[in-house]
């Protein structure tokens, strides 16, 4: 077997294991799924191109996500490919009922319009802690600043979510 075609296995080896997962942070992360689908194959044809970098990075499942984050934080760039579609009225969301599994959804719907207030920054370090449940210094890897940032975007990000919480509050 050519090393080439040892390379393409390894690739999509690679890529078939890490696409549920990148699919699911990358729709966390643009709230849109069909977008995220879109940032995830982008990333994945970058990575392709590059998987020689990419295999020899120390840790190329953050290196894929670092592509994913920087999709996405192009993507406003792209403007006619942005979707993102915040719940109009979350105070509907709050109405008392009984548990039921739609809860879950319309939690999901509160959650992504919150999520869309913040800078595109706050949201892809948030997304990465509490989603992905990544530390400060993967974090910083992925957004490609220091940890200082990355502390200071989550720190300003879950104020800014408080307080959309806050006023979903005040306007029931």
């Amino acid at each position: 077997m050519g090393s080439g075609i040892l390379w393409g296995v390894q690739f999509e080896e690679f890529s078939r294991e890490q696409l549920p997962g990148l699919v699911r942070f990358a729709a966390v992360l643009t709230g849109d799924r069909e977008l995220a689908q879109d940032v995830v194959q982008d990333a994945l044809v970058r990575a392709h191109r590059a998987w020689r970098q990419v295999a020899a990075a120390d840790r190329p499942e953050l290196y894929l996500r670092k592509m994913v984050v920087n999709g996405y934080l192009g993507w406003r760039r792209r403007w006619y490919q942005r979707s993102v579609h915040p719940t109009p009225d979350v105070a509907l969301l709050r109405e008392p009922t009984a548990p039921d599994p739609a809860r879950r959804i319309a939690d999901a719907d509160q959650l992504s319009g919150l999520l869309a207030r913040l800078s595109r920054a706050q949201r892809a370090s948030i997304v990465l802690r509490f989603y992905e449940d990544r530390d400060d210094d993967e974090i910083a890897a992925v957004l490609g600043c220091a940890t200082g940032t990355v502390r200071s975007h989550i720190s300003r990000g879950l104020s800014s979510l408080r307080l959309g919480i806050e006023e979903g509050k005040e306007s029931v």
